[in-house]
């Protein structure tokens, strides 16, 4: 009997990107909501995506592996 084939993690897939050299791209966290006490500045840089940080990424990368 064969195994069934592996998942990707659906939530995961959505949230992060391949780059051309093979990094994770993510978006920042705390832009959705409760923003009229966070300053112009701090949310302007939230805007920017950024990264995995790179001794995620293996584990990230094992996620959205189809």
């Amino acid at each position: 009997m064969l195994m069934p084939k592996m998942k990707s993690n659906s939530g995961a897939r959505k949230r992060f990107k391949v780059t051309a050299t093979g990094k994770l791209a993510r978006k920042k966290a705390y832009k959705s909501h409760i923003l009229t006490k966070k300053s112009a500045k701090r949310k302007r840089g939230l805007r920017e995506s950024t990264l995995v940080d790179k001794t995620d990424t293996p584990r990230m990368k094992r996620l959205i592996q189809s």
